[in-house]
Order: structure tokens, then sequence, then C-alpha cells
């Protein structure tokens, strides 16, 4: 394992960073979700456990060297690639815009429309920041210090001791919520998350979550299926299919994913289904006892569930959108096209 993170290491000092082809392939080949330093944090668990606190802390190293030789080779192409030709871009024979009314921005109608769901069953709304501390974003929902599962989300770190971090999920609004008040809770959670992803049609590095949260004495796995059963149906409609796939995340046991009918294709098959006629929404599952003891409620008194699901998905199904980089790109010719819609 050491003499791979080494290799790894050698080559990533070695890698020519002159053009943005060679930039794309670096990122590929070792920062990427299936780069060579994702497979060593893959063969993490095959290291014996008395060394995989240092192999981790090595891998997080060379993660981090990486990333930083990727950002000043990026800094450097930028500014060599301004001058003139970036001065001269901008065509002034385009003829003017007339002054127009707007519209409603796509994600705010379905995250107000998702807001007026869950209000109807009892939950009501819960906000927190978006600069966050190790705590409230991992340690206290039950991701231990140097855990491989941290990898799962690649985060935006603002200090070097990796205490503060953008958020990379509103999670960290359930656990101020346990903490700051006592059962029962019900309540939702939606704002913007940041993670280190690769823009696509499907990806973006900033997004919008909603996440719920409901603990109570006797909460069941039952309460929370016909809670997702009823939004599923309210947001989509009632022939809108749902089923629930076995997962981990290390918040909840037991947990499941979360998938409907794929309302593009109508479940023939297309990119946004990945040709399988399901789109995943979100993940969910039972509060784990440790996240509860954790925000200082008693796990053999309360119970609970909680779910999670990105609004861009919801909405790229809700209005049959096919690629995701529309929501941020400004494009007027694509908001226009939901004037009128309330």
């Amino acid at each position: 394992m050491v003499e791979n993170i080494q290799r790894v290491a050698q080559e990533i000092e070695a890698a020519q960073l002159t053009s943005a082809a060679e930039l794309e392939q670096f990122r590929i080949a070792y920062i990427g979700r299936k780069g060579a330093i994702a497979a060593l944090f893959d063969d993490l668990k095959s290291v014996a456990p008395e060394q995989r606190r240092q192999v981790g802390q090595e891998l997080n190293q060379l993660k981090n060297r990486a990333q930083t030789r990727f950002d000043e080779a990026q800094e450097q192409l930028a500014n060599a690639n301004t001058g003139s030709e970036a001065e001269n871009a901008f065509d002034f024979t385009l003829p003017p815009i007339p002054n127009t009314l707007g519209t409603r921005h796509p994600l705010s109608l379905v995250r107000a429309e998702i807001v007026r769901i869950f209000e109807r069953i009892g939950f009501n709304v819960a906000d927190g920041p978006e600069i966050e501390d190790d705590w409230h974003n991992f340690t206290a929902l039950n991701f231990p210090e140097n855990h491989p599962a941290r990898e799962m989300q690649d985060t935006f770190f603002l200090s070097e001791d990796r205490d503060k971090l953008l958020r990379t999920h509103t999670s960290n609004v359930q656990v101020r919520l346990m903490e700051n008040n006592q059962p029962p809770l019900r309540s939702i959670m939606p704002g913007r998350v940041y993670r280190n992803e690769a823009i696509s049609a499907r990806a973006h590095m900033v997004f919008q979550q909603v996440e719920g949260l409901y603990v109570n004495k006797g909460v069941s796995f039952k309460d929370l299926k016909e809670t997702l059963y009823y939004f599923a149906k309210e947001m989509f409609g009632q022939d809108t299919k749902i089923r629930f796939r076995p997962s981990f995340f290390p918040f909840t046991e037991p947990s499941a994913e979360i998938d409907i009918s794929c309302l593009i294709c109508k479940g023939e098959g297309c990119n946004i289904c990945k040709q399988s006629g399901w789109v995943e929404i979100g993940g969910a599952g039972m509060v784990d006892p440790n996240v509860l003891s954790n925000c200082g409620i008693d796990p053999e008194v309360y119970s609970g569930f909680a779910f999670g699901m990105g609004i861009e998905r919801i909405t790229m199904l809700r209005y049959q959108i096919r690629d995701l980089r529309l929501f941020t790109e400004n494009d007027v010719r694509f908001l226009r096209q939901f004037k009128g819609v309330i």
C-alpha cells in the first residue's frame, strides 16, 4: 500500500500540466471519483487496523497535494489565456435586449412546492449555516475521524485543520435542531450544499438539497415509507411508482435509496435514468442511535427517520429537463419557459 502511495505521488509531481487537455486528463486520473487516489482509498480497508490511521493520513496528504497541483496549474493556464483576445470577445454589433419582466426560477418553484407538500403533513422549515464545522457536518453524524466514508463526499475545506468547510449536505441542520430542541421534532431543511464534483448533465459542485427529520416515540420505518410515498405522489402524480433499495449511510440504520419511475422517458431509458427507467431522488433511513446520543437525545426512549433529496433532480423530473447545467447558466431562453408557472 505504501509503495502504491509513493508511486502515485511521484506520478503527480511529474505530470505535465501545460494545456487544458493535460489538466483534464490529470483530474480524471487522480482527483476524480474513479481516479488512482479514490482507488487507494477503496483499498484502505485491506490495511491492518493498527496501520490504518497512518495510511489514511498519508492518503489525505496525497489527495491534498494532487488538488493543489491541479488548482495551481488551472490558475496559471487561466492567466495565460487572458489578454487582448478576451477583451475583444464581446460583439458590439449584437442587437440590444429589451427590458422584459422576469420569471421565477424553476428551482424556486419546486422548492416552494416541496415546502407546501410537507407542511400539509406537519413538517416545518429549519435552516442553518452553509459554512460549517467538522462536528456538525461529519462527526456528530457518525463519521469517525479518518473513516473512508468521509471520502464519499468530496469536501471544500476552508481551513488547514479541515475543521471549517462548506457543508456537503443539510444534515448539519438536523444536528443543530436535535442539539437545541427536545422531541417531538418534525422538520425539513432545504438549502444549498457544496461538493467538489465534476460538472456534467447530472452533477454540479453547487446544488440544493431538502432533508427531513422526524424524531418522536415509536417512529418506525413504515412511517418513513408512508411519508415518502405521499410526497412522491403529490409532487409527480398519483401514477408515480416508487421503490426502496437497501443502501448504507453512516447516520442511518437501516438505510435505503429512493427511486421513482423516470418521468422523462416513461421507463424506456434515457441519459437521466442511465437507461434503467428509474431515477434516484435521494436517500433515507432510521436515525442511527449513535447520532441521537451525540445530539443529546436518549435512543432508548426516542427513534426517528431522516431523508434527503436533490431539488435539482426533482425539478428535472417535474419539468422533464435533461441537463442540470441549465439551472445555473442564466440562459433567458430557458428561463422564459417558466413564465406564468405557479
